[in-house]
């Protein structure tokens, strides 16, 4: 895969192979034309001077699948939330309850150093109902009433699985494909990929819960949305609480939009100059992250307002979302963000690493996020959205089946547990109603189609019309990809 083509940057949109993305169902020449035709004819020629046809042609390749999705909204779970207290319904557990954990479900799978010394691992219960719910009767916890209503448009995988056990590591795998910081974020390759459909928001937005004072919280890194070693333009944009939600968006005190954009324009010439001299690539992402700043000093504002937003809107995502930075605040900014055909919406909730405490603490976590979530997939629906939209909802991996610590009656907290855990996904091509895989009685392991981490990355990629294999990127003399060289797509959830 060829590094991003060196073209200006406001150029870009006219020389990239990303552009051709939306025109692939008119064929591959006529692909090529209208995408420079987009651009202005003095734009055009210099796209065409600069890559050449052949080249542009070229960079399609990996484009070869009918795309089902146009945008992403993942709402990840930050911590690990319990698959056995939300969505996975294991009763002999709770008959079990007490009982050392068997060492012929655990085989001798390693554990973490916060439950490895325990003389016993007591087997641990949920102290929740649950009930089966939709056409098919799919089991959901009390806890999740919302999720509950709507699991006819859902597709659960119980089945999920991953390499690593501790957060940090685990939640970079899923978001780079990699443990180890330092590679493109899940986002940023969308956004690589496929580019933007707008042209005055950023392809990649992140937006965080806002942080509660006494919660019990693992910590987020920049690098979970960063660009890697890809162009720095596609790497996610963070939005912030508030009146000012990107940082240093706005222009200083007493300087005008006019003066703005005339230092604006001299320091893109400077920047050009550079680039004819040195033909770093960088430079244009640079020049392009400027330009798309100043735009975003008239769009952000308009699509943080919710001013316009009515009553029944609030009444659907509950009161939280009048809140700026709240689960429900974010999931509402996140519909009208897909309105604006932003490509890649992240949402981070944290909050969900309960290793004591657990009935006390997944109630409040479920409480925060599940009306939010349930109204979001609810609300796009409604608006004739969902069906290329695809939303997702998971942590980094699943809780064990045994108590970490002491296990009472009314109190037990479970430990991290990488062999299964479940997660949702909604609209955007995937099979609605459904539930793909499945866990022993137990709940430890798997024992029906699992799905790695790997999968599910390739499997996202399919469904926004992208070959996981093809779209590469040469770096330090090697082509990486998301999926590094594993994953497979999981048909089976394919609508």
């Amino acid at each position: 895969m060829m590094n991003e083509l060196n073209c200006n940057s406001h150029l870009t949109s006219a020389c990239s192979r990303r552009t051709f993305f939306s025109k692939m169902s008119i064929g591959i020449g006529s692909l090529a034309l209208s995408g420079l035709l987009n651009e202005t004819k003095a734009d055009a020629k210099r796209a065409m001077t600069q890559a050449g046809a052949e080249e542009i042609l070229k960079q399609v390749k990996y484009l070869n699948i009918a795309p089902k999705a146009k945008r992403v909204i993942f709402l990840f779970q930050s911590g690990g939330p319990s698959q056995l207290e939300s969505f996975d319904h294991k009763p002999l557990l709770q008959q079990r309850n007490g009982e050392p954990l068997p060492d012929s479900v655990r085989q001798g799978q390693r554990l973490t150093g916060m439950s490895s010394n325990q003389a016993i691992l007591p087997m641990a219960g949920a102290q929740y109902k649950f009930s089966r719910h939709g056409q098919n009767g799919m089991y959901v916890s009390e806890l999740f009433p919302h999720t509950a209503k709507i699991v006819d448009d859902l597709s659960f995988i119980r089945s999920m699985h991953t390499d690593a056990i501790n957060h940090d590591p685990a939640i970079t795998f899923f978001q780079t494909g990699s443990q180890i910081a330092g590679r493109p974020s899940i986002g940023s390759w969308v956004s690589y990929g496929l580019g933007s459909m707008n042209k005055n928001l950023p392809e990649f937005i992140v937006l965080i819960t806002k942080k509660e004072p006494k919660g019990t919280q693992q910590p987020l890194y920049n690098h979970l949305w960063s660009n890697g070693f890809i162009p720095s333009i596609h790497q996610g944009v963070k939005f912030i609480a508030g009146k000012n939600p990107v940082y240093y968006l706005n222009n200083p005190d007493d300087v005008s939009g006019k003066a703005r954009r005339k230092m604006l324009d001299t320091w893109v010439a400077l920047q050009e100059s550079q680039m004819a001299k040195v033909l770093d690539p960088e430079i244009n992402s640079r020049i392009s992250q400027y330009e798309m700043a100043y735009r975003m000093q008239t769009s952000v504002p308009d699509v943080v307002d919710v001013s316009d937003e009515p009553d029944a809107m609030f009444d659907l995502y509950g009161e939280d979302a009048r809140t700026p930075g709240s689960f429900a605040a974010n999931c509402m900014l996140a519909r009208k963000l897909a309105e604006q055909d932003v490509r890649f919406i992240q949402l981070y909730h944290q909050g969900w690493d309960h290793h004591g405490d657990l009935p006390k603490q997944m109630t409040r976590q479920a409480k925060q996020t599940d009306q939010a979530s349930a109204a979001l997939v609810t609300d796009l629906k409604q608006r004739g959205m969902l069906e290329d939209t695809l939303v997702i909802w998971g942590g980094e991996f699943g809780r064990t089946n045994y108590s970490q610590g002491t296990l009472t009656k009314t109190s037990y907290g479970r430990d991290h547990h990488p062999r299964c855990f479940t997660m949702w996904m909604a609209g955007g091509g995937v099979k609605p109603g459904t539930v793909y895989g499945e866990t022993d009685p137990f709940g430890y392991n798997i024992v029906k189609d699992p799905v790695h981490v790997h999968d599910f990355q390739a499997t996202l990629m399919h469904l926004m019309g992208m070959n996981h294999e093809k779209l590469t990127y040469k770096f330090q003399g090697r082509r990486f990809r998301l999926t590094d060289v594993h994953g497979h797509v999981v048909k089976d959830i394919l609508a």
